[in-house]
C-alpha cells in the first residue's frame, strides 16, 4: 500500500461515525483536562484509559491519540492567562503569553497559539506520512541487538535530558526497571519478585501504575498546595492576530515547526524540549531579544508550533519502530498493548486500519482543534474557575473507578493508590517520574532483545559492536553517559588548579 493511498484509506477508516465521534470526544477531553493546570497529557491519557476497555482496538487509539494531541493544546490556556502551565511543554508560553494577557492582548495571544499550532501539527503530520512507512521498512531489517541498543540509547536520553539531578533521573530509571521485572520470566517462565501472590504473575499493570504516578499523585499535590494562578480579568476578544501579530509570527512559526520536528523523533526530546530549543532559538536570532519575556507575541508562536510538531512527529519511532521517545508515547504503547496490538514495522501490515486510522483521525482532529478551541476559550476560561476542592476529588473518583474497572479487581486499585502515594512523595523530594514509566514499559523489551542476542553471539557482547546501527546507538549512549562525568571532573578540577 503506497502513501497517498494508504492516507486515503485512513481517512476512510477515521470518518466512519463511531471513529468520526472519537476523534472529537478525544480532541474535547483532552483539551479539558490540558486546561487544568497540573495534570497535562499524560495524567489526561492515564485517567482516560479505561474509558477505552471495551472499545475497539482502532477506536480506543484515535480517542486517546486525540487526548494527547487535545492536551498539548489545552495546556497554552492555563499559561497564558493565569500564568501556569497546563503541563510541562506549555511553560515556554507563559513567559510572554501571561505578559500579554496583562497588557489586555490575551486574544490575540490565543489566537495565535491556535494557528500556529494548526499549521505545525500538519506540518508535523505531513512529515509523518512521509517518513513512517521507509522507516517501518528499514526496521525490518534490526534483530534483537539494533533494538537493545535504540533502547538503551532512549533511556540515557531521558536520563541526561531530565530537568532535574541526573543521578535522581538514573535511580528512577532503574526503579522502573525493577518493577518491569515482576511477574514470570519471559523466558524460562520462572516466578520473580512475586512474593507468591497471584495477582503479580503477569506483572504490575500498566494502567494502575500510570493512573497511580500521573493521576493520583497530581491530585495530591494539588490538594496540598493549591493553585497561585489568578484568573486575569480581561477581554478575551479579538482572537484573531491583526497584520502586524503574522509578520512578526511567521518566521517564529516556521523555525519551531522545524524544530520540533526533529526533536519530536529523537528518543527522550520530544515536546517538552522542542520548546525550549525553539525559544532560545528566538532569543539569539531577535533583532530586539529584550522584546522577548515582555509579552512578544513570537514568543508564543514558536514554542507552541515547537510544542505540536514534536507532538505529530513523536509517534514515528512508536508506530514504526515500537519504541516510545518520551513518557507520553509509553503510556500510549501501554495502551496499544492492552488492545492486544504491538506497534512496530509490522503494524502498517497487520493492522493497516489502525496505523492508517489513526494518522488520518490526526489530521482531522487538528481541524477540529482549530475549529473548536476557537469559539470555546471562553468556556475553558469558565472551566479554571472550577474550585480545586470540587475538582480534584472528583477526578481521584474517576481514577478508582477505572483502576477497578481493568479486571474488576480491588488489586488494581490498591496498587494505584500505592503508586500514588509513591508518585506524591517522588514529586515532593524532586524525583522525576518520567524516567520510571518509560522504563517500566520498554524494560522487558530491553531484557528479551538483550537475551536474544546473546543467545545468537553465544554469550559474546561483541555483536553489539559488530553491526554498525548497534554500534552507532551504543556509542552514542556511551557519549551521552561519558559527558557529564566529564564535566564534573572540568569543574573539580579547576578550582584545585587556582589553589
Amino acid at each position: 500500500m503506497d502513501t497517498l493511498h494508504g492516507l486515503f484509506y485512513g481517512f476512510s477508516v477515521a470518518l466512519q461515525p463511531g471513529n468520526l465521534s472519537l476523534v472529537f470526544a478525544g480532541c474535547l477531553l483532552g483539551t479539558l483536562i490540558g486546561v487544568l493546570p497540573g495534570i497535562g497529557p499524560v495524567g489526561a491519557i492515564s485517567i482516560l484509559l479505561p474509558l477505552t476497555f471495551h472499545m475497539p482496538s482502532t477506536g480506543a487509539i484515535i480517542m486517546l491519540a486525540g487526548i494527547y494531541y487535545g492536551a498539548m493544546y489545552g495546556g497554552s490556556t492555563t499559561s497564558i492567562l493565569i500564568n501556569i502551565p497546563g503541563e510541562t511543554a506549555s511553560v515556554m508560553t507563559c513567559l510572554d503569553g501571561y505578559q500579554m494577557a496583562r497588557q489586555g492582548r490575551a486574544g490575540p495571544a490565543l489566537g495565535m497559539t491556535a494557528f500556529g499550532s494548526f499549521i505545525a501539527g500538519t506540518a508535523g503530520l505531513i512529515g509523518l506520512i512521509f517518513i513512517a512507512e521507509p522507516l517501518a521498512k528499514l526496521a525490518l531489517k534490526f534483530g534483537p541487538a539494533e533494538y537493545f541498543a535504540i533502547i538503551l540509547m532512549g533511556f540515557t536520553f531521558v536520563t541526561y535530558l531530565s530537568q532535574g539531578s541526573m543521578v535522581k533521573a538514573c535511580m528512577m530509571a532503574f526503579a522502573g526497571l525493577l518493577l518491569s521485572c515482576v511477574g514470570l520470566d519471559p523466558v524460562g517462565s520462572e516466578q520473580r519478585m512475586t512474593f507468591g501472590r497471584l495477582n503479580l504473575f503477569e506483572g504490575i499493570g500498566v494502567a494502575p501504575l500510570a493512573m497511580g504516578l500521573f493521576g493520583v499523585a497530581e491530585v495530591f499535590n494539588n490538594l496540598k498546595i493549591g493553585v497561585d494562578g489568578k484568573l486575569l480579568d480581561v477581554k478575551i476578544k479579538p482572537l484573531f492576530p491583526d497584520r502586524r501579530d503574522w509578520r512578526q509570527s511567521r518566521f517564529a512559526i516556521l523555525r519551531g515547526t522545524v524544530i520540533g520536528f526533529f526533536m519530536g523523533i529523537l528518543p527522550g526530546g520530544g515536546p517538552v524540549l522542542a520548546t525550549f530549543m525553539a525559544y532560545g532559538v528566538e532569543k539569539r536570532v531577535a533583532k530586539e531579544p529584550e522584546r522577548l519575556g515582555r509579552g512578544a507575541i513570537e514568543g508564543v508562536a514558536a514554542p507552541e508550533s515547537a510544542n505540536n510538531a514534536a507532538a505529530s512527529t513523536s509517534f514515528i519511532p512508536l508506530l514504526t519502530l515500537g519504541i516510545p521517545p518520551n513518557v507520553i508515547l509509553a503510556v500510549l504503547f501501554g495502551a496499544f498493548l492492552i488492545h492486544g496490538v504491538q506497534p512496530g514495522p509490522f503494524l502498517i501490515k497487520d493492522h493497516p486500519d489502525l496505523f492508517w486510522g489513526v494518522i488520518g483521525s490526526m489530521y482531522i482532529g487538528n481541524v477540529m482543534l482549530l475549529l473548536l478551541n476557537l469559539p470555546l476559550i471562553p468556556l475553558w476560561v469558565q472551566v479554571l474557575r472550577i474550585p480545586d476542592r470540587i475538582l480534584y476529588p472528583l477526578i481521584l473518583l474517576f481514577c478508582l473507578v477505572g483502576a477497578y474497572s481493568i479486571n474488576n479487581n480491588v488489586f488494581d486499585v490498591v496498587v494505584m493508590i500505592i503508586f500514588g502515594i509513591a508518585g506524591y512523595l517522588l514529586k515532593k523530594f524532586d524525583y522525576e517520574t518520567a524516567p520510571l514509566i518509560l522504563a517500566f514499559v520498554l524494560g522487558p523489551m530491553l531484557e528479551v532483545n538483550l537475551r536474544r542476542a546473546l543467545l545468537m553471539s553465544k554469550g559474546s557482547f561483541s555483536i553489539f559492536f559488530t553491526r554498525p546501527i548497534a554500534l552507532g546507538a551504543v556509542g552514542a549512549s556511551l557519549i551521552l553517559v561519558l559527558l557529564p562525568a566529564y564535566q564534573t571532573f572540568k569543574k573539580w578540577k579547576r578550582p584545585r588548579q587556582q589553589d
